[in-house]
């Protein structure tokens, strides 16, 4: 009874875990498209030319670290 238990919590802490990581993944992929092409999408805050090389340096951190949380969330254990 308690194995049945100990596998149920199990398996909710899983999904919720993949929900989670897919969420954030989903939140720091979006922040990587605004950061990347604020200049396509004509998003004036974040077209100050000083501050270009790290708008691209945070949408490229956001690009990996969304991409890991990603795959995180999608790999099956």
């Amino acid at each position: 009874m308690e194995n049945d238990f100990r596998a149920k919590q199990k398996k909710s802490y899983n999904l919720m875990r993949m929900s989670y990581d897919l969420t954030i993944a989903i939140l720091l992929l979006g922040m990587a498209v605004i950061m990347l092409f604020a200049d396509r999408l004509n998003i004036e805050q974040l077209l100050d030319k000083d501050n270009e090389f790290f708008r691209y340096f945070f949408g490229g951190l956001c690009l990996l670290y969304g991409g890991f949380r990603l795959y995180r969330g999608v790999k099956r254990n």
